[in-house]
C-alpha cells in the first residue's frame, strides 16, 4: 500500500433518472433531505436561508445533520462551486472537499463523487478516507434506491448505533 493515494477517492453510481433530478438532489434543501440528511440548511452569503426548493449558489454556506445521529453531529461548510445542471462542489470539514459530477455514460446517468484534499495522516486515512468512502457508498446506494424504487434505506433511529445505514 506504499503507493496508494490516501488523499482522494472516487465513488460512482448509475441512476436511471434525468440529470436535472440528480442535480436537484444535491443542490436544494428538499433534495438533500430526500435521500441524505435529516436537516440541510443552505444560507446565502448575506445570511438568508434558502427556501426548500431554491438551488444553492457558489459561496453559500450549509448546516447538515444526519438521521441516526444527535444534533451534536453537525457539519458546517461552504458551496465552493456549482453550475446549475451537472457539477456541485462543497467543503467537507477536515475531510477535504467533495465534487459531484453528473454525466452520461453508455446511455445512463452517472453520479460521480470525488473527495479530495483528505489529509494523509492516520486520522485522515481511517476517519475520512475509509470512513467517508464507506458512508458515500451507502448514501449513493440510497439515492439510487429512492429514485429508482422508492425505498429509503436510512436508519432514522438515533438510539440504534453502529449500523451501516446511518
Amino acid at each position: 500500500m506504499a503507493n496508494y493515494d490516501w488523499t482522494h477517492f472516487v465513488v460512482r453510481v448509475n441512476i436511471n433518472v434525468p440529470a436535472e433530478k440528480l442535480y436537484w438532489c444535491w443542490a436544494t434543501r428538499e433534495g438533500m433531505e430526500y435521500w441524505f440528511l435529516r436537516l440541510s440548511e443552505y444560507k446565502s452569503p448575506d445570511g438568508n436561508v434558502r427556501a426548500g426548493n431554491e438551488p444553492v449558489q457558489k459561496g453559500d454556506s450549509y448546516t447538515w445533520r444526519w438521521h441516526g445521529w444527535d444534533d451534536e453531529t453537525t457539519e458546517y461548510g461552504l458551496i465552493l462551486d456549482c453550475n446549475g445542471k451537472d457539477f456541485f462542489k462543497f467543503s467537507f470539514g477536515g475531510a477535504g472537499n467533495c465534487s459531484i459530477n453528473i454525466k452520461e455514460e453508455q446511455g445512463q446517468n452517472i453520479v460521480e463523487l470525488i473527495q479530495d484534499n483528505i489529509p494523509d495522516t492516520d486520522e485522515g486515512r481511517h476517519l475520512w478516507h475509509l470512513g467517508c468512502k464507506t458512508g458515500w457508498t451507502f448514501y449513493l446506494t440510497n439515492l439510487k434506491s429512492l429514485l429508482e424504487g422508492g425505498l429509503d434505506l436510512r436508519n432514522k433511529n438515533e438510539n440504534l448505533k453502529r449500523v451501516i445505514t446511518s
